[in-house]
C-alpha cells in the first residue's frame, strides 16, 4: 500500500501521469525534463506505490501543461519515451462519497445548462464501488448525460485514500502513445 511519505505527496498533486510497470523512475526523470522545458524547473514528482502511476505537483497550470506537452509531442515525439498519459487534476479530496459529491456539485456550476457530461472513474487501491462513486458525483448535476460525445468529463481518479478530480473537455488528457501515431 501507499507509505506515509507518498501519501503526503499525494495530498497536493495537480497532474497524474502513467507509464509502464518498471519504468516509473525513467518517467519521473522524463517529466522533470519536460516540465523544465516549459518553465517549471522544480516540480515535485513522486511514484505513488501503484505500478505505472506518478503524481506531480507543479507551479504551472495543469491544463496549459497539456497544451504545451502536446506541442512538444508534435515537434519532438521522441521526448515522450516513458510517459504514456498526462492527466490534469484540479482538486484532491479524501476518497469519501460526500467529499466527491461536494466537488462534483462545485464543478457542475462551471457547466452551461445546455452542456452534456460524462463521469469517468479510474480506481486504484480502493474498495469503494465505482457505481457508488458515480451516483454520489452525479447526484447534484442537472445537465444531461452523454456517454458517447460529452461536452465535459467529470474525471475522478481514485488513488487509495485520496481522489483527484477535474472537469475537463474530452481533449484535455494527453495520451502520448495515441497522439504519436496520429
Amino acid at each position: 500500500m501507499i507509505d506515509n511519505q507518498r501519501e503526503k505527496m499525494l495530498r497536493d498533486f495537480n497532474l497524474l501521469a502513467t507509464t509502464s510497470r518498471g519504468n516509473e523512475r525513467e518517467a519521473c526523470d522524463e517529466l522533470r525534463f519536460l516540465l523544465g522545458e516549459i518553465g517549471d524547473s522544480t516540480p515535485d514528482i513522486e511514484r505513488t506505490g501503484v505500478s505505472g502511476l506518478i503524481v506531480v505537483k507543479t507551479a504551472l497550470n495543469p491544463f496549459e501543461i497539456i497544451e504545451k506537452f502536446r506541442g512538444i509531442l508534435a515537434e519532438r515525439p521522441y521526448e515522450f519515451r516513458y510517459t504514456f498519459r498526462v492527466i490534469p487534476i484540479e482538486k484532491v479530496v479524501p476518497t469519501d462519497l460526500v467529499e466527491i459529491e461536494l466537488v462534483a456539485a462545485e464543478f457542475s456550476s462551471r457547466m452551461a445548462k445546455s452542456e452534456t457530461f460524462r463521469i469517468t472513474v479510474e480506481k486504484r487501491f480502493s474498495t469503494t464501488p465505482t457505481q457508488s462513486i458515480i451516483e454520489a458525483a452525479a447526484s447534484n448535476i442537472e445537465q444531461k448525460v452523454n456517454l458517447e460525445k460529452p461536452d465535459k468529463i467529470l474525471l475522478i481518479e481514485v488513488v487509495g485514500k485520496l481522489t483527484g478530480m477535474s472537469l475537463i473537455r474530452p481533449n484535455e488528457v494527453l495520451s502520448a502513445l495515441k497522439e504519436k501515431t496520429l
